[in-house]
């Protein structure tokens, strides 16, 4: 009992100390609401489930919160938004007030508006609409979002349009007009989350006069009820004093969003709630408090830490009920249900901060990610709305519940939590079984396959740890040895991770090149991705000198980016790119190999020049809070390299004084004695008055409370945290033998060609065949290159301390010889399929065009001859093509093929055209054929593009691609 009075008091201390520092105010929620930092200004709550904020931007990258800075035309207030996410989706539910005659159009209704009449801190939002001279105020609850509404005096009578087609593609909607001053309904939609479905309860504080209801944007009246595609209504009122409208959202009913309704918002107090709103991020925000710095630099940190705290949503109603990703209703029993889980961004800051400051909402989350394993078959990877939408790489949740579990977070079955995570990792999806079985991913097997093999191993030693932990020690070797993977795609001839091509190396090969082995990055960023085992990564390297040439190498090159163009790779510091998360933890290995003071001056140089108090104040999306959450971590002076292992690696303080008031009670005080603009160099550390010589600190010593002193100077002190005293991530357990790999010019050729093999260590054998048997030690050991003169399937295995290597195979293709091709078209350097030969090779693409057989012709048309050597009798000729509209690939609107003997007159055989849908999403193949008869020496193929990408395309006004594999001639 006293235990409990002494937290509650220190509580309400907490509390106490969060209303005499307006925290909420210090937030400037535009940071990021321009460039690129996707963000949104308008109300939510701490993990609110709604989010209630001005729509400016229909569609596009740059609007995917709905909002951008940049715009100056406002088309209302809608109730749910993506915070700094790379794909469009939510703005559901909008709510635009007007007055004059009503207009469907929402470019007639919408308004124009000047920054100079917005006004933002965290919970509020206001602006003025210029068309209509009206005041609109907005703040929240949880689960509800309340408008104000002030018209112009001159205004006789004012209306609130709601418009439930606004955004993404509806499947359906439904409006019921309860009573005249409340109105209920349903959204059901899609667009990244394939089926959102969302309802809605809505009161306004006085009752309207009368109401229209338009469907297809044509008026039907005052219908009591309407279900469409297409739903708008105006809601028309005496506006003499201000309207107030309160919508409440669920996922689960109408019924439930009513009470969800009644039971956050029963009256409409704007004041009332807004200081409620204030309170609940006051509470949220003093969590750390900090001391010195700059204003802007307190307001950067706070708005950070504002944005680091409004994801995960809370997705749930007031009684417990949520939709599931198996799309059925369920009661949460013991924990809140929770959804937009942006993974790949956030186990790597986000939710190691929150294992600090919110270790109950930990559990919550991981609670939550049992029951989407429980009732839709998987833990989420990149979960939205009740929907798995499949983005990004890698199974991260799994980090999350290692990273909580080995902190003593502990809320949820932790057995049935093992059991989740390893049903993914031995799983079918995204090339899992090929990474199994040969120890790496790649291209033929699966796209963004060094990124997927190094994030796969990442993930498969946070399940080794989780099986140690919990004394299962079958699993931590299986998965210790799984985790070494990251072995098996190092080139050390060129010091990168490199993709292969079954077993060979990609060629030619420049680690600036962004391209389809990785995801949002290149070589450069991802050959540090390797968190778990730094002194692995360090002995591939050569050793720690290499390494630490390697890596100064990456922040100081002045080589450019180059290959595909990606509008993710952005804060780039040489080839570090801080904009995007696989680079979040490099600038902290310097503390790995010695050398602590490097990494003091690249976070400071982070921290100071790429976060600004300003609206594109953020080098990159904020991906739900993550580019966020690395700044709070950051300025705080610890970062969490390898979530999972319980420590944080020391950086540079932003700050004088940092308290982190713990939900134990307790606070951990970080101090950055002499601390300046100037002096972000550490001299020395105490942890609890007793000199630290290493620059890391273990979880437990923040739980403890106590106080971090970092005493700081002008130069680096090159002798503190060296030498040994250095924080060590190391596999010594269950150690591997990575695969050998092949070494020859192509995986085609024409008569003969040469192929070698190397291991990757020394003083390893290696055993081959050539005959589709897989290889033993009784089979023929490698000792010298050897030709090829067919079609093969090389397998090769290596040998070394009694252990042999995964299998490594890859193919090698004899082309046929009788006829050669010239194209005429513009082959996009980035799908080239081996060159022009590919059209002729006899080799067929995959419905995945990333996996190398496809040739993408871009811009125009694809034109190409092909010689047979000699004059033929043609019975059929085709074109074999692809189309994935999600990345600008559509089929041609038609082919025509052309005969000729001379190579110079043709004559036309023939068009085929398309008759497959333009507008169909998802990965489709087929073959334009063309039956003839006739006798040529020539073939030409002339394949029409479909021209500019519509409007209604994400990509509209650029071109297509056409993406064709063969050339099919019979």
């Amino acid at each position: 009992m006293k235990k409990w009075l002494v937290v509650l008091a220190l509580g309400l201390v907490s509390a106490a100390q969060a209303q005499q520092v307006n925290y909420a105010e210090k937030v400037n929620p535009f940071i990021g609401t321009g460039g690129h930092g996707h963000t949104y200004p308008g109300p939510s709550l701490p993990f609110g489930m709604l989010q209630l904020s001005p729509d400016t931007r229909l569609k596009g990258w740059d609007g995917c919160s709905g909002y951008h800075y940049t715009d100056s035309i406002m088309y209302g207030f809608s109730h749910t938004h993506l915070s700094g996410t790379g794909i469009e989706d939510y703005c559901d539910i909008l709510l635009m007030p007007v007055t004059g005659k009503p207009a469907w159009n929402n470019e007639q209704y919408a308004s124009p508006f000047s920054h100079k009449n917005e006004k933002a801190y965290a919970g509020f939002y206001s602006v003025k609409l210029d068309k209509y001279d009206i005041q609109a105020s907005l703040t929240a609850t949880k689960r509800v979002g309340l408008h104000k509404y002030e018209f112009p005096a001159s205004a006789k009578e004012g209306h609130v349009l709601l418009d439930l087609y606004h955004r993404d593609i509806v499947i359906n909607s439904s409006l019921k007009v309860v009573n005249d001053s409340t109105v209920t309904g349903m959204r059901r939609s899609t667009s990244w989350a394939k089926d959102q479905v969302l309802f809605f309860a809505m009161k306004f504080s006085k009752p309207f006069k009368s109401h229209n209801v338009a469907l297809m944007d044509t008026e039907n009246g005052a219908l009591k009820q309407a279900e469409g595609g297409n739903i708008k209504a105006y809601f028309t009122f005496d506006v003499k004093d201000p309207v107030y409208v309160k919508v409440a959202i669920s996922g689960v009913s109408e019924e439930g969003a009513m009470k969800n309704l009644d039971a956050e918002m029963p009256g409409f107090d704007f004041n009332g709630t807004l200081a409620e709103a204030k309170s609940a991020w006051n509470k949220e925000l003093s969590k750390i408090e900090i001391k010195g710095g700059t204003a802007d630099q307190q307001t950067i940190f706070y708005s950070a830490l504002y944005h680091a705290c409004l994801n995960p949503n809370l997705y749930m109603d007031v009684d417990g009920q949520y939709r599931g990703t198996d799309q059925k209703i369920h009661k949460a029993e013991g924990f809140e249900n929770y959804s937009v889980f942006s993974l790949w961004d956030t186990h790597r800051a986000l939710h190691p901060l929150m294992t600090i400051i919110n270790q109950q909402k930990t559990n919550d989350w991981i609670n939550t990610f049992l029951v989407q394993y429980k009732y839709g078959g998987m833990l989420p990877v990149w979960e939205l709305s009740a929907n798995e939408t499949f983005c990004m790489i890698g199974y991260h949740s799994v980090p999350v519940i290692v990273d909580a579990y080995q902190k003593g977070i502990r809320g949820y079955d932790a057995k049935y939590a093992l059991e989740a995570m390893r049903s993914y990792a031995e799983g079918t999806q995204f090339g899992m079984q090929h990474y199994i079985r040969q120890g790496y991913l790649s291209m033929d097997t699966q796209p963004e396959s060094v990124s997927r093999t190094l994030e796969y191993s990442y993930d498969d030693w946070c399940i080794a740890q989780m099986g140690k932990m919990l004394g299962q020690d079958e699993v931590y070797n299986r998965y210790m040895r799984r985790a070494q993977s990251y072995k098996n795609i190092f080139d050390a001839s060129t010091g990168f991770m490199r993709g292969k091509i079954g077993g060979r190396w990609m060629s030619p090969f420049d680690p600036t090149e962004v391209n389809n082995f990785f995801t949002e990055a290149n070589s450069w960023q991802y050959s540090f991705a390797v968190p778990h085992d730094v002194s692995g990564l360090v002995k591939l390297q050569g050793g720690t000198a290499k390494f630490t040439d390697k890596l100064n190498h990456l922040f100081t090159t002045e080589d450019k980016l180059s290959g595909r163009h990606q509008s993710d790779i952005t804060g780039l510091i040489g080839q570090y790119a801080h904009g995007n998360e696989p680079s979040h933890h490099i600038a902290y290995l310097f503390n790995y190999v010695g050398q602590p003071w490097r990494t003091q001056e690249l976070v400071h140089q982070v921290l100071t020049t790429l976060y600004h108090n300003a609206p594109d104040g953020l080098s990159g999306n904020e991906d739900c809070g993550q580019m966020s959450a690395w700044y709070v971590m950051s300025a705080m002076g610890i970062y969490p390299v390898t979530p999972g292992d319980g420590k944080y690696a020391l950086g540079s303080p932003l700050f004088d004084e940092v308290k982190i008031h713990l939900e134990n009670g307790k606070t951990f005080t970080i101090k950055a004695k002499d601390r300046s603009a100037k002096n972000f160099y550490v001299q020395s550390v105490k942890l609890d008055g007793a000199a630290l010589p290493v620059s890391s600190i273990p979880h437990t010593a923040i739980m403890n409370g106590g106080v971090l002193e970092f005493n700081m100077g002008a130069t680096a002190n090159k002798a503190w945290a060296s030498g040994n005293n250095v924080p060590v991530s190391s596999i010594k357990d269950d150690m591997i033998v990575p695969v050998p790999f092949a070494l020859a010019e192509s995986d085609r050729f024409n008569h003969s060609m040469k192929v070698s093999l190397k291991a990757v260590e020394p003083n390893t054998l290696i055993y081959y065949t050539l005959d589709g048997s897989t290889p033993t030690s009784k089979s023929t050991k490698y000792t010298q290159p050897f030709n090829i003169s067919k079609s093969v399937t090389l397998k090769a295995i290596a040998f070394r301390n009694g252990q042999y290597s995964q299998l490594m195979q890859t193919p090698f293709f004899l082309i046929p010889t009788d006829k050669t091709i010239k194209v005429l078209s513009r082959i996009n350097p980035q799908f080239t399929a081996g060159g022009p030969d590919a059209l002729i090779d006899g080799i067929r693409g995959q419905e995945d065009f990333r996996l190398g057989a496809w040739q993408s012709h871009y811009p125009g048309n694809l034109e190409a001859i092909v010689d047979l050597k000699a004059p033929r009798n043609l019975k059929k000729l085709g074109l074999s093509v692809l189309q994935d509209l999600g990345v600008w690939i559509w089929y041609p609107t038609q082919v025509e093929f052309f005969a000729s003997d001379d190579g110079k007159a043709f004559t036309s055989l023939g068009v085929v055209k398309n008759t497959f849908s333009d507008k169909e999403y998802g990965s489709f193949t087929q073959v334009l054929s063309l039956p003839v008869q006739t006798k040529a020496r020539y073939v030409k193929v002339v394949a029409l593009t479909h021209g500019v990408i519509p409007d209604w395309h994400p990509g509209k006004g650029e071109p297509c691609h056409i993406f064709a594999d063969e050339i099919i001639i019979e």
